[in-house]
């Protein structure tokens, strides 16, 4: 089949329409469009016909490979896809937009924040998972553990893994990071399947030129799965979205529009996380 390039850019340009405006304190910083049209095709073509997680997606990758496959750009894709995100905008979005996939692609989204743990009904349900967290340039990495981790969680024995973080060989703490996610992985059993170095750029204004990897893990080892999920601990979650910036919000809460026309820009409300002697409740 060939690969219609307009054709794909045009059905990526209908998810960019979807998605709601990124938040940059929480580190949603968008990849550009020519990008995701590259990582959308990736995803679909690793995850052809497996039921997918996605630990967060700002970015509408999951939608984008949906949308392609939906649209004919392309004929294999996810079998499902389930979204799980802190922010109830892309929450909405994602189901508002995945009703109109259905029933080619079933795709279901729900509120979820990492630093809780992961809920049973999603423990050891998908083939694969997808992230893209923040990078962790101020928490050794930490930010993307911990999203791995819950993809871990979230797959069965045989699953592959997609992680999507900074790629600079010129930046030292970006290949730590990258360093010390493979540690982890292989902690969890896995092993990098695959790399594609320096794949992707982004709307990002302080430094335009960091791009990102797209690093495929396969599951080698079951016997190292994790087989329960507890929140994270409060020292992980310093510096989780950068310098001075800790994970203190639980959810971002989307606001009712009854007059979408003299609403203000901030159409959201964020939800602090409880704690109580020194744990998350």
């Amino acid at each position: 089949m060939e690969f219609d390039l307009r054709k794909a850019t045009n059905a990526i340009s209908d998810v960019v329409q979807n998605r709601p405006i990124p938040l940059r304190e929480f580190d949603q910083i968008y990849m550009k469009v020519a990008d995701m049209v590259i990582q959308a095709e990736y995803v679909a073509r690793v995850f052809d016909s497996k039921d997918v997680v996605f630990v967060g997606d700002g970015d509408g990758i999951a939608l984008s490979a949906a949308h392609l496959k939906a649209q004919n750009v392309i004929n294999y894709g996810p079998k499902s896809i389930t979204l799980l995100d802190f922010d109830e905008r892309i929450v909405n979005s994602v189901r508002r937009f995945g009703e109109k996939l259905y029933p080619k692609i079933e795709i279901s989204a729900y509120l979820y924040n990492v630093a809780d743990a992961l809920p049973q009904k999603h423990f050891g349900m998908y083939d694969g998972f997808h992230i893209n967290p923040p990078w962790g340039a101020s928490n050794s990495g930490e930010s993307v553990i911990a999203f791995f981790e819950r993809g871990s969680q979230a797959t069965k024995e045989k699953s592959l893994g997609i992680v999507v973080i900074a790629d600079d060989p010129d930046l030292m703490w970006t290949q730590e990071v990258l360093r010390d996610t493979q540690r982890r992985a292989l902690e969890l059993g896995y092993v990098v399947s695959e790399l594609l170095p320096q794949l992707h750029s982004y709307h990002l204004d302080d430094a335009p030129d960091l791009r990102s990897c797209s690093c495929l893990f396969r599951r080698i080892d079951p016997s190292l799965m994790e087989t329960t999920s507890e929140p994270l601990e409060l020292a992980r979650l310093e510096n989780f979205y950068g310098k001075n910036s800790p994970l203190r919000f639980r959810y971002v809460r989307e606001r009712t529009r009854l007059n979408p026309g003299r609403e203000s820009d901030q159409l959201y409300i964020l939800e602090k996380l409880e704690v109580n002697h020194g744990r998350l409740d």
